[in-house]
């Protein structure tokens, strides 16, 4: 397999520390926070991306201020993007926009992954999530102190009911110890612009400081007329002193996302009765929608290119808009105790509410709307749900315009708290712990009129509208989740490590319908179920050792078991809450297992000085992975396009195992303190291992490779800095990914460049200005197209897929006070 090269200029990427090093903390803890992102930010300038030394797992770390180098205003995950092993995609340069997020670690997706801000949980990362938030709406960007990514598995004391492939943690930066203040300004590509805004106190009153900070972003969508926007503040307040440390951390998030609407490819065979179908060659690269012009809106859905874009397979009609409305509040306080020099106690308290919609307005004439409506509207005549009497009908009913606004309304309140316990005895630091959640979620599908005259906007709000026409279901579910787990990490000599241990986890979860749909009317339903899950797993060992070979090698091994509790939401694809009559959930209870996972990974570590001419460096990292993933949950959708807005109940259930094989590996070259090249290669094979059956059909799984999954990674990054000017262009080759699930479709591989020029501007130290600094980013150098996230639903036959974000350009001027 060849490679594209993939370049790059930027403070350099280093792949490990130095493996002589002092002893770091132990697995379970964060590294430190970077100061912050601002300009003057203490963080090592060529320290890009961090292995950690120390650990029996694969675990790489991105530092804040980097991070703000690939794209001021970046999403976290957005970030970790060129680590081994990563695919993260989204139809946005800054990552935000939840609806078309692809993530893959090792075969597995984001919602098999666990997720932690400063150790507050924050969910599975599901699109319209019921038990979190997303690390973008938990923290600003430019607060981010560090990300760590652990490929393989997570730490046992993580709080999660998802992470089983590993697990994602960010931390947020502290206070600065000096009073300042920082403001960057960010300008670019399709009228966007970014303002972020922070105060720092300094150190006050024996070891306290805090600071605020602020944000307001606008940028315009690539491709039609929407605009992604919202406000965030954080604040973070800390007291250190030598009986311990106080953290107090509140995060506000405002945000409307427009969204993109995914292209749908249908290509089947011939068969007895139907000719062959394949439109790849009409299919939309993309599918703007039509706001703000309401009437050509209405034209458009009385139009015959309309009627035959509906008819057509795939359905690539645009709507009038569609968006994501989030408003979050998450706030903790934590006490790190310092009991004695050989024993901390650390316990955290956190809360987090939301609110939120997704709304999408369009045609009531799209496939299966006219017989929805039909049930709540019925025909006085009897006629046919689709014939122009009765669309004229519906039309009059809601609002005269020939459209409808659905919604999904949601709310999430949670609290919770973390208790772990550390202490040294001789040669063991043993750590035992605890999590507790209650979880409170409701969720109500609602459909609303689209008057003749008011088209709405995609910025107001629900509670803005007339009341609903239709309220087609609500739910309400409350969520128990308890997680406690032990720990021995055993220093057999200075040079050996061997770290053993369990979690064990219980989740109670209930759920009540106080709106049912009428039966019949949600595709595949009779009934929402009505009733009480628990699932619990008491035992999920860890083992793992850590050699320190020579000082400068090191050998790490561990091998782990989690699972994934199931979701717990009527609105989640994969939850038995979202089953479609009360005899499936109560079989569902009886006879179907959460997903589990064995994770055996083993690596070698190296950092080296050299004399060889140029080369002065290397640090890097192989490591080999196998996973045995079993129980695996399948969601059979209820309609033949993926992404129907009529929607409908999943069937849910368990269809065998997977067995996964992989390596990554990774390193930096130095040339000097000036210059150096990081590479990382990742190959995953991820095979399913069983066939299974949907209703009395044999689908053909066995041996096929998990779509949407790559085959072959390479991340390349050249960095470059000389005096005041640093520069860096970034290269990203993303292999093949098969589109079903028997694999009959595929998406060709593709490589993407970003570009990144820097200089800090020297200031006068006299002045009220400290810092300065000018940077130019250009993200998706080359313009390339390419079919990006894709949506992948169906054994055979058909998935969808969001476009590339084109070639955009973004400035920003940072100032430091």
């Amino acid at each position: 397999m060849r490679f594209p090269l993939a370049l790059a200029l930027s403070a350099s990427f280093v792949f490990g520390l130095p493996i002589g090093a002092a002893q770091a903390e132990d697995a379970a803890a964060p590294a430190p926070a970077a100061t912050d992102a601002s300009p003057d930010s203490t963080a090592p300038a060529n320290q890009m991306i961090v292995v950690t030394s120390r650990r029996t797992r694969s675990v790489a770390e991105v530092a804040g201020s980097e991070i703000q180098k690939i794209l001021p205003g970046i999403s976290p995950l957005k970030a970790i993007q060129t680590l081994p092993g990563v695919t993260y995609l989204t139809a946005d340069p800054w990552g935000n926009n939840e609806q078309n997020i692809s993530l893959f670690v090792h075969g597995f997706n984001a919602q098999q992954l666990g997720y932690t801000l400063d150790g507050v949980p924050l969910g599975d990362q599901t699109y319209g999530n019921f038990n979190g938030l997303s690390p973008q709406r938990a923290i600003i960007s430019e607060n981010v102190g560090s990300v760590t990514l652990a490929s393989g598995a997570g730490d046992l004391g993580t709080a999660s009911t998802s992470n089983l492939g590993g697990t994602i943690d960010t931390f947020s930066s502290d206070p600065k110890k000096q009073f300042g203040a920082t403001l960057n300004q960010t300008f670019g590509s399709y009228s966007a612009f970014r303002t972020y805004a922070r105060v720092d106190s300094g150190e006050f009153g024996n070891g306290n400081s805090f600071y605020v900070s602020g944000v307001r972003q606008d940028a315009k969508a690539w491709d039609y007329n929407g605009h992604q926007k919202g406000t965030q503040a954080n604040g973070k307040f800390v007291h250190e002193d030598g009986t311990g440390k106080l953290t107090a951390y509140f995060a506000y998030s405002d945000k409307i996302e427009p969204n993109e609407d995914a292209t749908s490819i249908v290509v089947r065979p011939a068969t007895a009765t139907t000719a062959a179908v394949d439109n790849r060659g009409t299919a939309p690269y993309t599918r703007p929608f039509l706001y703000p012009d309401f009437d050509a809106a209405k034209a458009y859905y009385q139009s015959a290119e309309y009627a035959a874009v509906n008819a057509a397979p795939g359905a690539n009609y645009r709507n009038f808009y569609s968006d994501a409305q989030r408003t979050d509040y998450l706030a903790y306080l934590k006490y790190d105790w310092h009991v004695s020099d050989k024993i901390t106690w650390s316990n955290q308290a956190y809360w987090h509410h939301n609110d939120g919609a997704g709304v999408v307005s369009g045609p009531i004439t799209a496939a299966g709307l006219p017989g929805l409506f039909s049930f709540y509207y019925p025909d006085p005549a009897g006629g046919s749900a689709t014939s122009a009497a009765n669309l004229a009908r519906l039309s009059g009913i809601f609002g005269g315009s020939g459209l409808a606004a659905r919604t999904t309304e949601y709310r999430i309140n949670r609290e919770g708290v973390i208790s772990t316990l550390k202490a040294t005895l001789g040669n063991h630091e043993i750590e035992l712990g605890g999590w507790y959640e209650h979880l409170r979620h409701s969720g109500y599908r609602r459909w609303y009129a689209v008057p003749a005259d008011d088209g709405h906007s995609p910025y107001e709000r629900p509670e803005d509208y007339e009341d609903p026409l239709i309220t087609q279901y609500g739910t309400q579910v409350n969520v128990d989740e308890y997680q406690t787990h032990i720990q021995d990490k055993w220093h057999i000599r200075p040079n050996l490590t061997l770290q053993a241990g369990f979690k064990s986890t219980f989740q109670d979860a209930s759920q009540q319908v106080p709106v049912q749909p009428i039966p019949g009317s949600f595709t595949g339903s009779r009934e929402l179920p009505v009733g009480r899950i628990v699932t619990k797993k008491p035992f999920l060992p860890q083992v793992g050792g850590l050699w320190d070979i020579n000082g400068h090698e090191q050998i790490f091994a561990n091998i782990q078991k989690n699972v994934r509790q199931f979701q717990t939401s009527a609105t989640a694809g994969l939850s038995p809450f979202a089953l479609g009559s009360q005899t499936l959930f109560d079989f569902f209870k009886q006879n179907t297992k959460p997903e589990t996972s064995w994770t055996y990974e083993a690596g070698l570590r190296t950092a080296r000085h050299f004399d060889l001419g140029p080369i002065t460096g290397f640090e890097g990292q192989i490591s080999y992975y196998h996973v045995d993933f079993s129980n695996r949950l399948l969601a059979i959708s209820p309609t033949t396009t993926i992404t129907a807005i009529v929607s409908g109940a999943t069937i849910l259930q368990n269809v065998g195992s997977v067995k996964t094989d992989g390596v990554d590996f990774a390193g930096t070259l130095h040339f000097g303190p000036h210059f150096s090249i990081y590479d990382a290669v990742s190959y995953n094979n991820s095979r399913f291992e069983d066939n299974y059956l949907s209703g009395t059909t044999l689908v053909p799984t066995k041996g096929k490779k998990v779509p949407g999954s790559p085959d072959w990674l390479n991340k390349t990054v050249i960095s470059a800095n000389y005096g005041m000017f640093d520069a860096q262009l970034v290269g990203d080759y993303l292999g093949r990914r098969y589109a079903t699930f028997t694999n009959d479709l595929s998406v060709k591989p593709y490589f993407t460049m970003s570009a990144q020029l820097g200089v800090n501007i020297p200031m006068s130290g006299n002045g009220r200005l400290k810092t300065m600094r000018v940077s130019l980013n250009v993200t998706n150098l080359t313009n390339k197209k390419a079919e990006s996230t894709l949506s992948i639903g169906a054994a055979s036959g058909t998935y969808n897929f969001f476009p590339l974000a084109p070639r955009q350009w973004f400035g920003t001027l940072s100032f430091g006070f």
